[in-house]
């Protein structure tokens, strides 16, 4: 069967090259294919040195994309329009590109820093403030068919072509990829604690005297291991873990930014657009009992619910100033995950005009449970008092296809691997009432996941 759909391929490339014209720079194919692991074709990209890989699977896990290589790049360093110049280049590559219609086409996946304003460390030097990218080669699984997507130039590609059956030739093999954890732990630093807590101290008296309603305030943690860490097995894990979390990687040169993160931040499927509003959390419990009590707890807060309706408030007025219709529950439910419970309502908006996917992002980004509220007041303050580089934690990760219709998550519950070091993020939201101690131990049930899937738990 593998080896049908690579003749089938090799086919389609060489029939796409004679159809180019002088104003195709790129061609793109697909064919569906049988079963492929997609963790296994993550890994394959490690084999070749491809420098380039990303993975998503969505919430539902009706969705997983991995792509393998870079025939195509759009980067930003700059923060004035930086969304709106990713769609320009988005729709002028689709204009250049020669696909099939009855296949999917090429998919751009990629993500944005949280705040461009902030003074940038070492730390993120290989994520700018947007970088996104067409694969080389794409696997896509979804609802269950698999099909393979093969992006490349019309003119000097006989690198990628020599790459491209080399992947395909060993996807024949039955080998089945070994997702031990061979790294360990041995160092856990919890940078800038103290720092930390008086931010939260300061960002409390300023909300009570009036000068904001609620800022996020996050810090790191780093980790350093015996041995170099490996990408696939963290995936591995947080799959198995967090099997109802967007669980997502971007790795540029030799750094991968991954997570498995619960929220998201907006979808587009042709009319409908989807959001999530989650703000206001608390542990799971160790029995049944005790995990129905926390929950309730958490449904009847007032802090919670606050900051929970800051969430609502906004993302509302995003999607009415776009869509026609907007749904939203009176009240929120729980969305439970694996270490850590939250308040959850979902919205849903319905738009008979175009929209724009990347013009949503930047309007809902960064919501109230990410940064604060008012925005611009709770963006200065993190600025000012928050001990660390976000990068791209907390901001937009995630993908759009040749038809504006696509997904991004919130990079949450996330960590940044750089050989045999990483660092892991965690945040909350401060607003009157916040208690430095409190708000401290709500960050470290938050570093629980990614934790866990660096093998890290003894320092929970």
């Amino acid at each position: 069967m593998v080896t049908l759909y690579q003749n089938k391929i090799q086919e389609q490339l060489h029939m796409m090259m004679k159809m180019a014209n002088a104003n195709t720079s790129f061609i793109s194919v697909s064919e569906k294919t049988d079963s492929i692991d997609p963790l296994r074709f993550f890994h394959l990209g490690e084999e070749f040195s491809l420098g380039h890989r990303f993975f998503w699977s969505d919430s539902a896990n009706e969705a997983v994309y991995v792509g393998l290589g870079c025939t195509y790049s759009i980067e930003v360093s700059h923060y004035e329009n930086r969304f709106m110049e990713v769609e320009h280049e988005w729709k002028r590559f689709i204009e250049q590109v020669l696909f099939d219609q009855k296949g999917r086409g090429p998919l751009l996946f990629g993500g944005f820093s949280f705040d461009p304003l902030k003074p940038k460390t070492r730390r993120w030097v290989n994520f700018p403030e947007a970088k996104m990218i067409i694969p080389m080669m794409l696997l896509s699984v979804v609802k269950g068919e698999s099909s393979i997507t093969i992006t490349i130039p019309t003119k000097n590609n006989k690198e990628e072509l020599r790459r491209i059956e080399q992947i395909l030739t060993l996807l024949q093999q039955e080998k089945v990829a070994s997702y031990e954890h061979y790294a360990t732990c041995v160092k856990f630093l919890e940078i800038e604690k103290d720092e930390w807590m008086a931010a939260v101290a300061k960002a409390t008296s300023d909300i009570q005297s009036g000068e904001l309603g609620k800022v996020v305030l996050a810090r790191e943690a780093r980790l350093s291991f015996d041995q170099r860490i490996n990408s696939a097995v963290v995936l591995h894990r947080l799959r198995e873990q967090q099997p109802y979390s967007y669980v997502f990687a971007f790795e540029n040169g030799n750094d991968c930014f991954l997570g498995a993160s619960p929220e998201q931040l907006v979808k587009k499927e042709g009319d409908v657009c989807y959001s999530t509003c989650l703000a206001g959390s608390i542990k799971r419990g160790r029995t049944l009992n005790e995990d129905e009590k926390l929950g309730n707890w958490l449904l009847q807060d007032k802090k919670n619910l606050h900051e929970h309706q800051f969430v609502v408030d906004m993302i509302r007025t995003a999607m009415m100033e776009v869509c026609d219709e907007v749904v939203i529950p009176n009240k929120p439910s729980l969305l439970k995950m694996r270490d850590i419970q939250h308040l959850y309502t979902p919205v849903k908006g319905f738009s008979h005009q175009p929209i724009s996917l990347l013009s949503l992002v930047e309007r809902l980004h960064p919501t109230p449970a990410l940064g604060g509220t008012p925005r611009d007041k709770a963006l200065k303050k993190i600025r000012e008092i928050e001990p660390l580089d976000r990068g791209w934690y907390a901001a937009p990760i995630g993908w759009i296809d040749a038809n504006g219709n696509g997904e991004f998550a919130v990079a949450i519950r996330s960590g940044l691997l750089q050989g045999k070091e990483a660092s892991i993020f965690a945040g909350c939201g401060v607003v009157g009432d916040s208690d430095p101690i409190s708000e401290y131990e709500e960050t470290r049930v938050k570093f629980k996941p990614m934790l866990s899937a660096l093998g890290g738990e003894g320092y929970e």
